[in-house]
């Protein structure tokens, strides 16, 4: 582990840019940028498409550690080069932004209201990449739709225990639960979600250290007591399906809580545009998030 990484992550300003859809969302994220699928035939071309896209958003002189503290990546893009730099490093080194690596292999079924992680195999070998990438931390995301008690806490155990072999190769887990935005159960699953978080938040060792990354909460500041927790390095909020300007406001109204925005940050982004408009664009996206990170 990078300690100048690791005080940038407790100490620093800014927000979490989640640049890690991976083979499921990348579709409808290149669609969104203005990409015809029929542009692309392959999923070798579609990766090679969203890493354009990816390339343009992190080369931009508005990507910065003015705004930005870290970057998730898709292990593709950790694999691949900026400007001919490994991702990771360009990241660090030309932008001192912190790099991350989304190591999930997606969701499984549902089952008592809940989608936990689908099995990693691979996990060791990948930890193991990521340290050889000089990668900093990781992230993994689970879904929760209902607020069922034995769901919840099945999520939020097999994300600790995951955590665990994360921290063991020194690496920092950013845990992901989230919770669907339209959840009728939303805000009883939000408060089972915190018990069980907490619960196993206290049963770690004083040197593991994690990372949560939440969906924004129906009442400001319900994870205050996440926030200050002393194994936690950063609470971060996930957008969530919400627009950049709804999940800013409910951003600014958490306390202590700093974004990690997908689909929020690249709203408007598109392949047409001239430099000059994507990095005007993308500056006010990055200033926007960034303010409402701050509070």
């Amino acid at each position: 582990m990078n300690p100048d990484q690791l005080d940038r992550m407790r100490e620093g300003t800014g927000f979490i840019a989640a640049l890690d859809q991976s083979g499921g969302s990348t579709p409808h994220a290149l669609e969104l940028y203005g990409v015809d699928p029929a542009s692309y035939s392959t999923e070798s071309e579609m990766f090679q498409l969203m890493h354009s896209f990816r390339t343009r958003i992190i080369s931009s002189p508005s990507f910065s550690s003015a705004h930005i503290l870290g970057a998730i990546l898709f292990k593709q893009t950790m694999e691949n080069t900026v400007d001919g730099v490994l991702t990771a490093d360009y990241l660090w080194d030309q932008k001192h932004v912190v790099p991350f690596l989304k190591i999930d292999n997606g969701l499984a079924e549902m089952s008592n209201g809940v989608q936990v992680m689908k099995p990693m195999p691979q996990l060791a070998e990948l930890l193991d990449s990521a340290n050889h990438h000089r990668v900093f931390g990781t992230k993994m995301r689970s879904l929760i739709h209902d607020a069922d008690v034995g769901g919840v806490d099945r999520i939020v155990e097999q994300q600790f225990q995951i955590a665990l072999e994360v921290c063991s190769k020194g690496l920092v887990p950013i845990i992901e639960p989230e919770i669907a935005i339209h959840s009728p159960g939303k805000a009883r699953a939000e408060g089972l979600l915190l018990e069980a978080l907490y619960s196993q938040l206290d049963a770690l060792d004083p040197q593991h250290n994690v990372m949560l990354k939440l969906t924004l909460p129906d009442v400001d500041d319900f994870y205050e007591v996440l926030v200050k927790h002393p194994r936690v390095v950063r609470v971060v909020a996930l957008s969530g399906g919400y627009t950049r300007s709804e999940a800013n406001v409910l951003l600014a109204r958490n306390h202590g809580v700093i974004a990690s925005f997908s689909r929020a940050l690249t709203e408007g982004l598109r392949i047409d545009q001239t430099p000059e408009e994507f990095d005007r664009l993308l500056l006010t996206a990055v200033e926007s998030i960034d303010e409402a990170s701050r509070t």
